[in-house]
């Protein structure tokens, strides 16, 4: 995944702010650590509704076009900052999980078969 930092992140019913999108791209380019076949990333950072009892609540969505299978991961919190973290701590934690099960399954298939007497 080699963009513009500030291509895909997309903001909506918040003001753009030039600290919190490098705070998401620092985040994106992290998690190409765990990673590294991330063919595309989109990042929306939202305020949806306005809720009476809730207060004001936000919303980021982490999308990731992987090869193989699409990750979309949404938090949503009082603040903004606080819903980026969750959703780029999720996101990380998802794509360890899939490098794992890919290690484990690569592991099995190479193992040769030992027979016991």
């Amino acid at each position: 995944m080699k963009s513009a930092p500030y291509d895909n992140i997309v903001f909506r019913d918040i003001d753009k702010s030039a600290a919190l999108a490098d705070t998401v791209s620092k985040k994106l380019h992290k998690l190409e650590r765990y990673c590294g076949d991330i063919i595309r990333s989109r990042v929306v950072l939202e305020a949806p509704h306005h809720h009476k009892h809730k207060g004001k609540q936000y919303r980021a969505s982490v999308e990731l076009a992987l090869s193989g299978n699409p990750v979309t991961i949404t938090n949503e919190s009082d603040s903004i900052h606080r819903a980026v973290n969750g959703a780029f701590d999720s996101a990380e934690r998802c794509l360890k999980e899939r490098g794992d099960r890919r290690k484990t399954r690569r592991h099995q298939i190479s193992a040769p078969d030992i027979e016991t007497d």
